[in-house]
């Protein structure tokens, strides 16, 4: 247990204008999918500047992912503080440059503010805030900014493979600083691809694959999926987000299609403890089967992984059901409990049954042997990107205070 006096010293560095700043910076960097590489190298900088061990990670050729280390005196436990680097494209509606970040009272806008630059800015604040504190601790603190999470924990998977195995992490995903996740379904997406085909010859109609697709959907939306019951609302869930069609296959934009000889479409399952793509490839294929007896020119190809053209989803997410009496969680739970004088509003699953359904780098990390909850702050949706200075502030706080229980 830490003391009050180092308690009190390190909260004293909890800064919120240097925090939003921060968020702010992150902000200004796009980091869409796949092109996380520019805000990592800054990441890399700021935190070498300051003295930390920085690992800038080549997870793949030309695409990098920060991990750095705030070295204790040794002897003690190591925590990782865990966020991505990725944000999601762009939802329609902005009136502002989404890379131009600002603020309205309690909320900081700006493009992956909310998922999650947010998260990152206030787990680096909180490293920072111990290392500026002149609090020494035994463990380690290890910083990782990862890439890939929107593709299914790529830049995270990547780390516990090379070696980065903390006693335990905290994943600053936006559920909000009032709750500490331990428990949300997982995430697996595949790319359904239906042929068409060109008039020619007697064939005057040919083969329209979009009409096709457009059956498929209604079909797969009716799909018994196998699973077994959960007590977490809402899950399994099925969702079909993209489509493309009628652009041949390198998805050529150019001109307009009159029959589509290829149509795509992306199938995203929220899965529960026991489904694998396995089981959800027999089952979609069990419901195409039946409607290619009803459409005998129905010639479809169900793809997972996704192909890496598409520039999405390239690994599964597992649901996540880690226990709640991991020493970690209660450490979060205490920080919270000093910085506020109260009690969570939750420990477990999420608070909304649609943040539920997504998967998250925690449950990678606890599949591994790290125990690995989430506490991030909350903020919009994905159509009103930001983020609750108020929350980012508390999230630091916590996330402090937990680092220095816990390494100390």
């Amino acid at each position: 247990m830490a003391d009050p006096a180092a308690e009190h010293a390190v909260l004293g560095q909890i800064d919120q204008t240097e925090l939003v700043e921060l968020g702010k910076s992150l902000v200004r960097i796009p980091s869409f999918i796949g092109e996380e590489t520019p805000a990592a190298r800054w990441v890399a900088s700021y935190l070498s500047s300051r003295g930390y061990e920085v690992d800038l990670q080549e997870v793949e050729k030309g695409w990098f992912q920060t991990v750095a280390t705030l070295k204790g005196s040794g002897g003690g436990r190591s925590l990782m503080l865990n966020g991505h680097l990725d944000i999601n494209p762009l939802a329609t509606g902005w009136t502002r440059d989404p890379f131009d970040p600002w603020e309205e009272g309690d909320r900081l806008y700006g493009a992956g503010i909310r998922n999650m630059k947010s998260g990152v800015a206030a787990m680096i604040h909180a490293a920072e805030a111990i290392r500026r504190s002149g609090v020494s601790l035994a463990g380690d603190i290890v910083v990782a900014c990862v890439l890939g999470e929107l593709q299914g924990g790529v830049g995270t998977k990547h780390l516990i493979d090379r070696g980065y195995k903390p006693d335990a992490a905290v994943v600053t995903e936006p559920y909000g600083a009032h709750n500490v996740v331990t428990k949300h379904g997982g995430m697996s997406v595949f790319s359904l691809h239906i042929r068409g085909r060109h008039p020619a010859g007697e064939d005057v109609d040919g083969v329209d694959a979009i009409p096709l697709m457009l059956r498929a959907i209604d079909a797969i939306y009716k799909t018994k999926l196998t699973f077994q019951p959960w007590d977490v609302p809402g899950l399994p869930w099925v969702k079909i987000g993209s489509i493309i069609g009628g652009r041949g296959e390198d998805y050529d934009l150019r001109s307009v299609s009159r029959n589509s000889d290829l149509c795509t479409a992306f199938v995203a399952v929220s899965t529960v403890p026991g489904m694998t793509a396995q089981t959800i490839r027999r089952d979609l294929e069990r419901t195409l089967g039946a409607l290619k007896e009803q459409e005998p020119d129905l010639e479809y190809q169900l793809v997972n992984p996704v192909e890496r053209k598409f520039h999405t989803w390239i690994m599964d997410h597992p649901p996540m059901d880690m226990p709640v009496d991991q020493e970690i969680v209660q450490t979060v739970a205490a920080g919270y409990r000093k910085v506020t004088g109260q009690e969570l509003r939750g420990i477990g699953a999420p608070a909304s049954e649609l943040s539920a359904r997504y998967g998250d780098d925690d449950a990678h990390l606890w599949l591994s042997g790290i125990p690995a909850p989430i506490y991030g702050p909350a903020g919009g949706s994905y159509g009103e990107d930001y983020s609750s200075i108020d929350e980012m502030v508390l999230c630091a706080r916590v996330l402090a205070l937990t680092a220095l229980d816990f390494c100390s």
